[in-house]
């Protein structure tokens, strides 16, 4: 958080991505600097220790959203790219996204996939360096170890349907 408000002061993010549980202060202290600092960033509070009345506090400081983790993928991207509409609203229109220099010239069917492909490279890698332990992976990303085994299952899937239509191209 410490770190995060030093940045505010050099740079004004269009969005905020934060946790409440964060070391040193916390989530909505860290909230409520960005808003006094930086009134036009947009917050979305993406955290696995909310409440109804922390959720309410957050909303007083006009955060965008509130999600609970663990957070289906789509969530989130609704949840920024309300934030995005809100910011482009507040400035006239004439917000942009900050990409990586990888993905400022790719299609958005391009991002979303690219994004998959972290995911699961994060997995992953977590896997690895865990030596397979599922629960330590899901621990080390933030999520349940359903949501771990639910994303596992699914690029089972993902994967069964590409080698499918390899060996029968029509």
């Amino acid at each position: 958080a410490e770190e995060a408000l030093k940045k505010i002061d050099d740079f004004t993010p269009t969005i905020a991505m934060l946790d409440l549980n964060l070391p040193g202060i916390g989530g909505l202290e860290l909230a409520a600097a960005i808003r006094e600092r930086s009134p036009k960033t947009r917050m979305v509070i993406l955290t696995g220790y909310g409440d109804l009345d922390t959720a309410r506090q957050a909303m007083r400081l006009d955060v965008v959203d509130f999600l609970i983790k663990p957070c289906p993928l789509g969530e989130l991207e609704s949840a920024v790219s309300r934030a995005y509409q809100k910011a482009a609203e507040a400035s006239g229109g004439t917000v942009q996204a900050i990409l990586t220099p990888e993905l400022e010239n790719q299609s958005p069917t391009t991002k979303a996939r690219t994004i998959d492909d972290t995911e699961r490279r994060m997995i992953a890698d977590a896997l690895q360096r865990h030596h397979g332990n599922r629960s330590a992976v899901a621990q080390e990303l933030g999520i349940s170890v359903r949501t771990l085994y639910y994303r596992l299952a699914r690029y089972d899937t993902e994967d069964h349907i590409l080698q499918q239509r390899q060996s029968n191209p029509q």
